[in-house]
């Protein structure tokens, strides 16, 4: 992907919009549409790296109620002519074809290599990825299962929907909240993962989401990962000018 002079490229991670209520994320929702329609001015290209939603479950002809401010943001960016690109989150799982079919974004469901400009990026949300994070790791391949995803659509919405969000809140394998604390550049897992690829494949950047910690750690030469942190407590992104990545926050 060419980056056009005076354009960048924005990257952004677990906004959680749904919880803990949907009246207590609204303002979060607002901020991060005002973040937004700023970027679009001299966006080249937009990546989303997953749990923009606390829940989301794609039934076939029902998707989740609300959210109507962030997902019209996104369809008038993406009808501009801008890019944006989501990867799938641990929340936001359940994603089908409706971010295609309706929004025209893309959307993936394991890390990516791009190149951006002359450097290579690997992008991703970073769940079930390195040594640690074992419990989701046991809870994803049962939230995987072709059998359990078809019992769990045979609920009625009102009551699939309720019973997902009062889990993903309560459930602290699935809400992340054990895993929020930053365990030192040599035992981040993140780290570790990409400490790993490089020794395959040389990698400028890699950005992943998931820990809601930001973080810069140097894991090669001239190779660094990033966390993009979130929009609930740190409210942090990052963004590419073509030469140098950088992490800021609104």
């Amino acid at each position: 992907m060419d980056i056009p002079s005076g354009k960048k490229i924005y990257f952004s991670s677990d906004n959680h919009l749904g919880a803990p209520t949907p009246e207590a994320s609204l303002p979060r929702e607002k901020k991060f549409v005002q973040w937004l329609d700023e970027i679009k001015e001299d966006a080249a290209a937009i990546f989303l790296l997953g749990d923009l939603f606390d829940f989301w479950f794609e039934y076939k002809t029902v998707v989740p109620k609300g959210f109507v401010r962030v997902l019209g943001k996104l369809a008038e960016i993406s009808d501009s002519g801008i890019p944006i690109y989501f990867f799938v989150g641990n929340h936001d799982l359940w994603m089908h074809d409706y971010f295609e079919k309706e929004l025209n974004i893309p959307t993936y469901r394991e890390p990516k290599e791009f190149k951006l400009g002359d450097k290579t990026f690997f992008i991703g949300h970073g769940d079930g990825k390195g040594p640690g994070d074992k419990g989701y790791k046991r809870m994803k391949k049962v939230f995987e299962n072709s059998v359990f995803k078809w019992l769990f659509r045979w609920f009625h919405p009102e009551l699939g929907m309720r019973l997902a969000q009062y889990l993903s809140v309560k459930n602290k394998l699935i809400s992340g909240e054990e895993d929020k604390k930053f365990l030192g550049e040599e035992n981040e897992w993140l780290a570790l993962y990409a400490k790993r690829k490089l020794e395959t494949k040389h990698y400028d950047y890699f950005i992943f989401g998931h820990r809601h910690l930001p973080m810069q750690i140097e894991v090669g030469k001239n190779s660094t990962y990033y966390n993009l942190g979130d929009w609930i407590t740190h409210f942090t992104y990052g963004v590419f000018d073509g030469t140098s990545f950088e992490l800021k926050e609104y």
